[in-house]
């Protein structure tokens, strides 16, 4: 899918130092991401980096991908939860069905419905080499299918009802937040 920036959002694509997010339509984004076989303390230095990064611009999950690394790592922050890092994340078990809003720091200002699992069960390494199982429900479980998505050059826009797609600029105040 194509997406056509509107003029009144364009200056929410700007990367640069303050704003190291990448953005469509850059390559990267479409590209799968490669396994990480060694965790070294530059490994370290980038999950806390994707945990600033992520915080800064308000998200709840960053794929290395979206900061332009191929490398198959994500940090999801789900409201409740601090931020926890999945090295070569791989989802084992799906189960249910929701759907809900999404929105993507790499596509800013553009949100829409997307069906996901319900419940998921994921494999990871966690920062310290140890392999973890996750089992998440709800919106935990739809902010890892979305970032592990991203591991394979997915974007929520593939998976979108299209019919509910629309722009809202994440500076100003939700609707349903007022």
């Amino acid at each position: 899918m194509q997406i056509v920036v509107p003029d009144d959002f364009k200056h929410l694509y700007v990367v640069d130092k303050e704003h190291p997010v990448v953005k469509i339509p850059a390559e990267v984004l479409r590209q799968k991401a490669l396994e990480v076989t060694k965790l070294t303390k530059k490994t370290q230095f980038l999950l806390d980096d994707m945990a600033r990064i992520m915080r800064r611009a308000n998200g709840v999950g960053l794929a290395a991908p979206q900061i332009g690394i191929l490398q198959r790592i994500v940090v999801i922050a789900p409201e409740g939860m601090r931020p926890t890092a999945l090295i070569n994340p791989r989802v084992v078990k799906m189960t249910g069905e929701q759907i809900g809003q999404e929105g993507c720091l790499s596509i800013p200002g553009l949100y829409g419905d997307v069906k996901r699992a319900l419940y998921v069960e994921v494999e990871a390494t966690d920062r310290k080499g140890r392999e973890l199982t996750f089992e998440l429900e709800g919106m935990p479980a739809r902010i890892v299918q979305h970032e592990i998505d991203h591991l394979d050059g997915v974007l929520f826009i593939d998976k979108v009802i299209y019919e509910t797609l629309h722009w809202v600029d994440p500076s100003l105040p939700h609707p349903d937040e007022e």
